[in-house]
């Protein structure tokens, strides 16, 4: 017996011992092609989801640095993120610095830009610089009430009609068409009617509950990929309720998807917004982007070459949601490792 034990052949390295052959993160077995041949979602694992045979807390970190090594290194996300974050800082703080409250009149009508008023003033004598550094933190405000509020309600959708199936895919399908083919411009105009003002959390959760569909179709496709996955399957045979598996164990494999999508929602939110201000269809009394642009449209800025009223507020709404999405393309180049090695 000892002698038997003496004279076996050496075995191969285990998948959690090899450091330089990529390992499939659902079965643990060896494979040069894991990372070439995985979806956006499915390669993403590699951040987020346990690899085989490696502590928690040890995969944990690799994922960490994983992400930060090659995030740091995508031109786009830094650039993206780069923006974005100044234009939040803005947001903060400039209404702090600004000489006058938004929506103050100064007294100086139409004021080219000078060193008392940095962007120049309108025709009541408001200070642009002023109303652009709120108005910048109330289109914020929108895009996150949009993007959370669609977010919940695509995503709750969206699990529900993936792992059911059946009568109740079907009947949360043909409700997602319903609303897909309502169109909000129209009903917002029929709700707004009704209403003697309308605040900045209307606007924001109307423009959840416009825009969630596409968010619910696109997890609920993920969640019919993922439920006959093996660790699904392993998740059953233990005795997990189906909330439970779904909230421990698809989610955290969709982490990087989910994430992609919420981004997409914050800028397409933010868009809405502006567009349904510059039609005069946003919240009442309230400094937006779009109200600015609707402002200089209505006195005709563009007509009397006044550019400092309508160029700033375009220029920044267009570097918000600009930002947004070389930064969500970035993302996926991270999260992707068939795009990250192109």
């Amino acid at each position: 017996m000892s002698e038997s034990v003496g004279q076996a052949p050496h075995t191969p390295e285990t998948p959690a011992e090899s450091h330089d052959i990529p390992v499939d993160l659902i079965t643990g077995e060896l494979t040069e092609s894991v990372a070439a041949a995985s979806s956006t979602v499915t390669a993403s694992q590699q951040l987020v989801a346990p690899i085989a045979g490696v502590p928690a807390g040890l995969g944990a970190a690799r994922r960490r640095g994983d992400f930060l090594y090659y995030g740091l290194r995508n031109k786009k996300l830094v650039f993206g993120i780069g923006l974005e974050l100044l234009i939040v800082l803005f947001a903060i703080i400039g209404p702090m610095i600004a000489k006058f409250p938004a929506g103050a009149l100064t007294g100086a009508q139409l004021r080219h830009p000078n060193g008392t008023y940095w962007l120049g003033t309108d025709s009541l004598g408001r200070d642009i610089f002023s109303e652009l550094a709120s108005g910048t933190r109330e289109s914020y405000l929108v895009g996150a009430l949009g993007a959370v509020s669609a977010s919940i309600v695509g995503m709750a959708l969206g699990f529900a009609a993936g792992w059911r199936g059946g009568f109740l895919d079907e009947v949360l399908q043909m409700v997602t068409n319903i609303i897909v083919m309502i169109p909000a411009l129209v009903l917002l105009v029929v709700i707004g009617a009704y209403l003697n003002s309308r605040s900045v959390l209307f606007e924001g959760i109307f423009i959840g509950l416009t825009t969630w569909p596409w968010g619910a179709r696109a997890v609920r496709a993920q969640t019919f990929s993922l439920r006959s996955r093996e660790f699904v399957e392993i998740a059953k045979l233990s005795g997990k309720r189906p909330l439970e598996i779904i909230v421990r164990e698809i989610a955290p494999n969709m982490a990087s998807y989910l994430f992609l999508v919420i981004v997409l929602l914050f800028g397409s939110s933010m868009l809405l917004a502006a567009s349904y201000d510059f039609l005069g269809l946003g919240p009442t009394g309230v400094v937006s982007l779009g109200s600015m642009m609707n402002q200089a449209q209505t006195e005709a800025a563009l007509l009397y070459r006044e550019w400092w009223w309508f160029i700033p507020p375009g220029v920044v709404l267009t570097a918000m949601v600009a930002a947004l999405l070389v930064a969500n393309v970035g993302l996926d180049e991270v999260f992707n490792p068939k795009l990250r090695d192109q």
